[in-house]
């Protein structure tokens, strides 16, 4: 790509990013180790760093074919989407990926689109909605994003971080059930309370869980910065956030409130506000060679699958579209 004054902050941008999931892993980590001390001393860090080893390596990833039949995805068809196909290969090609992802269709009316797996075996799906709502320029920028989430292993991450919390939630519940067992000691006067760890037992939990939602707003911002450059097309990617926002919404809201949804804080939110993504990828635009940007025009968009009727059904498991 052209190299312009403003490469330069894209560059500290992508450190940034970087460092910050760096910091906030790190953070996780060290709050796991530190409750551990204050609980079992130096042979319980041990003992977590051990079964901590043991999970990452001998865990094995869930088969992305097995998680899209949970969501009753079925495999797209080249001939289906010829188009669709195409743009998977140009994007691969610029990741470095060796190995294409699958593509998988979501009969939802809901527009949805995710990615799972790593980079020697994975899978992306998108809804039904989403490939008829979304143009070409549009579906390429949320197709680039996904490739991104898994160039860069963001579901290795995220899973590193699910389990510091995981075992930060554990560690403080058996501190708390400690602490009940041995309170008629306590009110005796035969034990001493430690205040600290009775406050850390406290606020464990809520801190990791914090950290890990930073974290996956952090990867977030990486894989729309990605898919900017896989493209050379961010404006792509920024209208299809605009899109997929609008169309959360219900038509009643949309009567009604138009504009006014009640925000979530932000610090509860797994990814960034869909302003703030949209305001940082235009900001990139300008940093675009033009002659870059993926060809676009040569694909024919041509898709051949009936429209799905049937709306999002609730399981016992939970909502799978």
């Amino acid at each position: 790509m052209r190299q312009t004054n403003h490469g330069g902050h894209w560059r500290s941008q992508a450190l940034l990013n970087a460092l910050e999931s760096a910091v906030l892993i790190l953070f996780m980590g060290g709050f796991m180790a530190a409750l551990g001390w204050q609980i079992w001393g130096g042979t319980g860090v041990a003992l977590l760093l051990l079964v901590g080893l043991l999970t990452l390596v001998f865990n094995p990833a869930l088969s992305p074919r097995w998680v899209m039949k949970l969501y009753g995805a079925k495999p797209l068809q080249k001939a289906h989407a010829p188009a669709l196909s195409e743009l998977t290969r140009w994007l691969c090609e610029r990741a470095g990926l060796e190995k294409e992802p699958e593509i998988y269709l979501i009969p939802s009316r809901v527009m949805n689109a995710f990615s799972v797996g790593f980079s020697g075996r994975s899978a992306v799906a998108l809804s039904d909605a989403m490939m008829r709502q979304l143009d070409l320029r549009e579906l390429a920028g949320v197709l680039a994003h996904e490739i991104s989430h898994i160039r860069h292993n963001d579901l290795w991450v995220m899973g590193l971080a699910d389990l510091f919390s995981r075992m930060t939630s554990m560690m403080a519940f058996v501190g708390q059930i400690l602490l009940l067992m041995n309170l008629p000691l306590m009110l005796l006067g035969m034990v001493t309370i430690n205040w600290w760890l009775i406050l850390l037992l406290m606020i464990a939990p809520l801190l990791s869980a914090l950290a890990q939602l930073a974290l996956s707003r952090t990867r977030e911002y990486a894989a729309d910065m990605g898919a900017a450059r896989l493209t050379g097309d961010p404006r792509g990617l920024a209208k299809a956030l605009e899109q997929i926002e609008r169309a959360q919404g219900g038509w009643i809201e949309h009567i009604l409130a138009p504009g006014n949804r009640v925000p979530d804080p932000s610090l509860l939110r797994t990814h960034p506000r869909t302003e703030e993504r949209v305001e940082r990828l235009l900001a990139m635009e300008q940093d675009m060679d033009r002659c870059d940007r993926l060809p676009l025009e040569q694909l024919l968009h041509r898709y051949d699958h009936p429209e799905v009727a049937r709306k999002p059904r609730r399981r016992l498991w939970g909502t799978w579209w």
